[in-house]
């Protein structure tokens, strides 16, 4: 077991765990930030994305040690009271069905828009195609990134 230290959502924070952990189970277990949600562990469906130093990363297959002296950014992070511009754009634009994937598919598009503040819709659905929706709201998804492009100067 080794003490692995790492930044998440801003705050320095300190584990000790074997350094082969998934980032994942390091957030939801050790840490007890349960936003991010588990759903295939072999990084298909894109449910568990979180930020690493601002790129969107599928936690289930990132080992902790892998996350020395960087930033993590989860759910929790992204925004202090849901006022990040695709939060605000999701509940406007009443994405959430079940909600499972919408961490996931939040994340995904936060750093999208953060790359690329006005993609076009080919870009969206590329960047996008690795988050998986059981209740097909990819619609919404798709009307809420552009609502949330147009925030970005709002911000």
């Amino acid at each position: 077991m080794k003490k692995i230290g790492l930044t998440v959502n801003g705050a320095a924070r300190s584990v000790a765990c074997d350094e082969t952990m998934p980032l994942l189970w390091v957030l939801r277990d050790l840490l007890g930030l349960r936003g991010t949600k588990y759903g295939c562990g072999g990084g298909f469906c894109g449910v568990c994305t979180v930020h690493l130093d601002g790129q969107d990363v599928r936690s289930c297959l990132v080992p902790v040690g892998a996350c020395a002296s960087r930033a993590v950014v989860t759910i929790e992070g992204l925004s202090d009271h849901g006022e990040h511009p695709v939060q605000r754009a999701w509940i406007e634009k009443n994405v959430a069905q079940c909600g499972y994937c919408q961490p996931g598919q939040i994340m995904a598009a936060a750093s999208l828009l953060a790359n690329n503040p006005n993609p076009a819709r080919e870009e969206v659905d590329r960047h996008m195609a690795g988050i998986l929706c059981r209740c097909g709201s990819y619609p919404r998804i798709r009307q809420a990134i552009a609502l949330a492009s147009g925030m970005l100067d709002d911000s």
